[in-house]
This record gives structure tokens, C-alpha cells and sequence, in this order.
């Protein structure tokens, strides 16, 4: 049976309860979605945190409403109620009724989910217990440090390029995922094609690709896709559009609509393809955004 009263909560559990609330309803106000480190501003912004709440664990070193949050997070998921994926949390329908009952029957509902979770493994564990609580943390909340940090340090070090080395890095990809790359604009003009690529050296074998990068913050807009449309003339050839600012709502829908095969790739998808074609790639490409490779015991699942 849940608890029935805050009043019976520990210190630790009321502000678990507190910020558990708190962040789904930020997620809630923000279509039902938000990158982790967003939430972690606008928690630390929005939340009423006292000084013990700011205090860091002795053991990990990590601040303890942020440990009790990403606690939560965790439980969250297993309970249903909440997806991560590459950074970014989504609050399920599910955890959209749960927070309709509250602070306390959000947490109940969590952590009951969470128990159920882990008796459908055989292997309940006491959620109740603060000892528990920081120990189960500790891993799950270090990947998610570190995956956070890696990808933070992948996007420093592309947003210092100039857009030559930006365009450089776009064909040192396409090579990694085996093709040619017998074109690669020279500074100047370039008629809206920065590189080509082929599948075979000669170019004989489809697709003939046909690629345009755009380096720098703001996104790219319609005008700049249709003008890739447009150079996308003969049968076997397809458009690729590699944005580091991503693209504009308008630039998506008009591609879904084209008659015309253009891929968009920001800067996410960029770093998600670069990490899994970078094994194939030969040590110079590599270079240009070198990589290492970290490797934890997996959490259970």
C-alpha cells in the first residue's frame, strides 16, 4: 500500500516526491518533451531548493536534488511513465495521468511501478531505503554524466570549425559509410553543391549523391533546400542536405512532399551517424573528430 500523507515521508522521499513532480510538469508544459540538460536549468530554476538539498553526497560527490531527480528519472522509466532517448526525456501518456493525482500519488504511482518492474525480474529491491536510493543511482546516473558529457564534447569541438573543416568532416563521413567522395568544393563558389558522392569510383552504380553543408547556428531555411531540389535532375541521383543548425519546420514538410529524394541531417543525426560508421573509417578521417571509446557494465534493462 502507498504512503498516504507527506507527513510520513523522509526528508529524502519529500523531495523526491517534490522534484518528481516538478520535472514532469516541466516536461507536461513543454509538449511532453525536453533535452536533460533544458530540464536540469529550468528544475534548478523553477524549484524551491533549501541549502541540504544543495548539499553533495559524500560518497559520489554528485549534488543530492539532482541525484534524487535522476533517481526518480529512472524509476520513472522503468515505471513507464517516462522515455530517454540521446538526451532528450519524453513523458509517456501514462505519466501525463499520473501527474493529474499530485505530489504523493505521482511518487506512489513511481515507485509502485518501480516495484513491480523489479519483482518482474525476481529481484526486489527496497525502494524505501535512502542508503538504496543513492547506491541504485550511481550507475545508471554516471552513464547518463558521461554520455552527456561525450556528446556535449563532440558538439564543442564541431561548433569550432570553420565551414570548410565542417564540410571536410561531412565527406570524411560519407567515406566511413563506403563512399567516394571524387568532389569537395574549394573555397568560393560553389553552385549549391559541396560534395559529391558515388558509390563506386567511376560513378556508374545509383545512388549519385549530391550533398549540400550549411555551418552555423541558425537553421536552414526552404529557400536553401529547394535550391538542392532543383540540382537533383536525373534518375539515380539523391539530395543530402547536413545542417549544423538543424532546419526549419518548413524545410521538413517540404521535403516529406518533394517528388524528389533529399535526406536532412542535423547535427544529433550527424553525431549519431559519425559514432556509428567511425570503426570504418581510416585514421586520417578519424582526425578530423577523433573519438574514444568508454565501456561500462550495462544496467539492468
Amino acid at each position: 500500500m502507498g504512503i498516504k500523507s507527506l507527513d510520513e515521508l523522509s526528508p529524502s522521499k519529500r523531495l523526491s516526491a517534490y522534484l518528481c513532480h516538478t520535472f514532469f510538469q516541466i516536461l507536461k508544459d513543454n509538449n511532453g518533451q525536453m533535452p536533460i540538460k533544458e530540464l536540469i536549468k529550468s528544475v534548478e530554476s523553477t524549484a524551491t531548493l533549501d541549502d541540504w538539498a544543495k548539499e553533495k553526497y559524500e560518497k559520489t560527490g554528485y549534488i543530492r536534488w539532482e541525484s534524487t531527480l535522476y533517481f526518480r528519472s529512472i524509476t520513472a522509466v522503468k515505471s513507464g511513465f517516462l522515455i530517454k532517448k540521446k538526451g532528450v526525456w519524453f513523458l509517456t501518456p501514462e505519466g501525463e495521468e499520473a501527474l493529474k493525482g499530485g505530489e504523493l500519488s505521482l511518487l506512489n504511482a513511481v515507485m509502485d511501478g518501480y516495484k513491480r518492474w523489479k519483482g518482474s525480474k525476481n529481484n526486489i529491491t527496497d525502494v524505501e531505503s535512502d542508503s538504496s536510493e543513492e547506491d541504485a543511482v550511481i550507475t545508471e546516473f554516471t552513464i547518463e554524466q558521461v554520455q552527456r558529457q561525450a556528446r556535449d564534447g563532440l558538439t564543442e569541438h564541431i561548433s569550432k570549425l570553420n565551414p570548410y573543416e565542417f564540410q571536410d568532416l561531412c565527406a570524411s563521413l560519407l567515406r566511413g559509410m563506403n563512399y567516394h567522395t571524387p568532389f569537395i568544393a574549394p573555397r568560393g563558389k560553389d553552385g549549391g553543391i559541396d560534395i559529391i558522392a558515388y558509390k563506386d569510383p567511376m560513378g556508374a552504380e545509383s545512388p549519385r549523391i549530391k550533398i549540400q553543408v550549411k555551418h552555423r547556428t541558425s537553421p536552414a531555411n526552404v529557400s536553401e533546400v529547394r535550391q538542392l531540389m532543383g540540382l537533383i535532375q536525373n534518375q539515380g541521383e539523391v539530395g543530402i542536405f547536413i545542417s549544423s543548425g538543424g532546419f526549419t519546420s518548413d524545410c521538413v514538410s517540404t521535403v516529406r512532399n518533394a517528388s524528389v529524394h533529399i535526406e536532412l541531417i542535423d547535427l544529433d543525426r550527424f553525431i549519431d551517424m559519425w559514432q556509428e560508421f567511425y570503426v570504418d573509417m581510416t585514421d586520417q578521417d578519424k582526425n578530423h573528430l577523433p573519438m574514444t571509446s568508454i565501456f561500462f557494465l550495462k544496467p539492468s534493462s
